[in-house]
């Protein structure tokens, strides 16, 4: 499918309205007509995994708003270090992400129900009443919980992501009511293929087997041999959520599950607040690394396809998945799928309705980034991509390192901390990471996630909306970049003008420094010239 062509008035075109507010973010406009979603959750308990992440918080946001009548959701959650669930929890709803749903439903926090867990550990770390009470009330379960550090060591990917969804499928089994089970996985577990349908594919190791190794197995041993196991996977995250995907297929036989798979998620498109985002992953990292003048150069194929998609559609696309496989299931009806058919599979993807290639991904955050630099900037915006590894390595160390060890060195001359290497160690780690996305390109199939959104209602599908075909990218990277800039650098909208201030300070230090370069280097010819004239 070709990619949107905008012409380059359109692309350029800056936005009436400088800034962004609340109230510009919010889609006021309610649904009419009956939801059938709805009427799934009234009176309902659900249970949400990985419920304070990205997707989670919008889920769980998402579902309180929009489906008022909802009678409980249990999040699973752990305490972290100096910092118990309960004050987690608080720092959670006190986001802005949340406004909204306060000013909806202003009581809504009695809803919630923390249950004390850890899907790394072995039956989820729950207590024996806590499962209990989830196995009399749940009805539907969200399974969104997993580590997604693609770095992270394979045992503990594999307690996360493969083991945890083991026992999620063992708990969901023993749930006296259930109605759906929906597992996120991600649209990349099987990018080890090129065309990637919305289906089962051969599992690189069995589920259990796998399971067994890592726990058997000193954790040295298991780090030695990854590198076999993983063969073409780039990374344990890819690899333990394609292993755990055959987890779902041989543990959900008789269970109403699905499968949804989103690609890389990104900021929220509508809602409940326009451009929100909470994490620095993927995409986003080079957008924040690029504003602030770290990050100069990326291993990236401009012509291919970056398939991205809004954080809010993928979560209203999730639910849409919960109600489907709640309709269909068999015990809900005699006509419904035979219990022993593998379970949907929905692939979220843009690059079907709306394809979006890299080069314009850069070029929008480009044009809507200038309007709005941050005042966090330490250097003039410079950025370019390339899918040469050599030219790649080149442009980082004259870019990167060579400039990282001159203000080092000046740095502990002046006695002060050096850190601008320790920086580009981790970019240059986090550049390696996202450079196997950004210089391939795969084919999805998406007709079963088109089909789910042709089945809703009118009203769902206004209350629901995942249909990618309706994103105007031109619009949402407008809010994407202001969201980046608000909620990851903390920049308010009043410190435009002394980021615009800044960003020509920069850009003059920026010529003085190319200048100054440029006549160290003719300096450097002329002296070797002259040294050659001499011999």
């Amino acid at each position: 499918m070709a990619v949107e062509m905008l012409t380059d008035s359109q692309l350029f075109e800056a936005k009436q309205g400088g800034d962004i507010t609340f109230m510009d973010m919010v889609e006021e406009a309610p649904a009419l007509g009956e939801s059938h979603i709805q009427r799934l959750f009234a009176g309902a308990a659900v249970l949400v995994t990985g419920g304070t992440g990205f997707l989670g918080k919008l889920l769980v946001e998402k579902l309180l708003r929009s489906c008022p009548d909802l009678k409980k959701i249990f999040l699973l959650a752990r305490p972290k270090k100096n910092k118990d669930i309960s004050k987690r929890l608080q720092e959670q709803f006190d986001d802005v992400l949340y406004d909204r749903l306060r000013k909806e439903c202003p009581d809504f926090i009695r809803k919630i129900s923390v249950v004390e867990g850890d899907i790394g550990q072995p039956d989820l770390g729950m207590c024996p009443e806590d499962r209990a009470k989830i196995m009399n009330e749940v009805e539907v379960i969200f399974h969104g919980a997993a580590t997604v550090r693609f770095d992270e060591p394979l045992r503990a990917a594999v307690q996360i992501n493969v083991r945890g969804t083991r026992d999620m499928l063992r708990l969901a089994r023993a749930c006296h009511k259930l109605k759906a089970f929906v597992h996120i996985s991600t649209a990349y577990s099987n990018c080890v293929q090129t065309e990637i349908g919305e289906k089962f594919y051969a599992s690189p190791l069995p589920g259990d087997k796998l399971i067994d190794l890592v726990d058997t197995l000193d954790e040295q041993v298991v780090n030695n041999i990854t590198p076999g196991l993983l063969g073409a996977f780039p990374n344990t995250y890819a690899y333990t959520k394609a292993v755990a995907e055959n987890i779902v297929l041989e543990y959900s036989k008789g269970l109403p599950v699905a499968l949804f798979r989103p690609s890389i998620v990104i900021g929220t498109s509508k809602e409940p607040v326009s451009g929100w985002i909470d994490n620095v992953y993927g995409p986003t990292g080079v957008v924040v690394g690029a504003a602030v003048g770290l990050l100069h150069v990326l291993n990236c194929n401009p012509k291919v396809l970056a398939d991205l998609v809004p954080g809010d559609m993928v979560v209203a696309g999730v639910v849409a998945a919960a109600w489907r496989t709640a309709r269909d299931s068999p015990h809900n009806h005699e006509d419904a799928p035979p219990a022993d058919l593998p379970p949907p599979v929905y692939n979220y993807v843009s690059s079907e309705q709306k394809p979006l290639t890299w080069e314009k991904f850069m070029s929008y955050n480009e044009v809507y980034g200038l309007e709005v630099p941050s005042v966090q900037a330490i250097y003039y915006y410079l950025f370019m991509l390339t899918p040469n590894k050599t030219l790649y390595w080149i442009y980082c160390l004259l870019m990167h390192w060579l400039p990282a060890y001159i203000v080092d060195a000046v740095a502990v001359i002046v006695g002060k901390k050096p850190m601008l290497r320790k920086t580009y160690a981790k970019i240059t780690k986090f550049s390696e990471v996202i450079g196997y996305f950004a210089t391939r390109e795969w084919k999805f199939d998406n007709r079963n996630t088109q089909q789910l959104f042709l089945e809703m209602s009118a009203a769902d599908q206004k209350l629901f909306d995942f249909d990618m075909s309706r994103v105007n990218w031109n619009d949402y990277f407008y809010n994407y970049i202001r969201g980046i800039r608000v909620y990851l650098l903390k920049d308010p909208v009043d410190t435009v003008p002394a980021g615009l201030r800044k960003l020509r300070r920069l850009r003059r230090l920026h010529y003085a420094c190319c200048a100054v370069l440029s006549l160290l280097l003719l300096r450097l010819l002329w002296a070797v010239a002259t040294l050659l004239v001499g011999l």
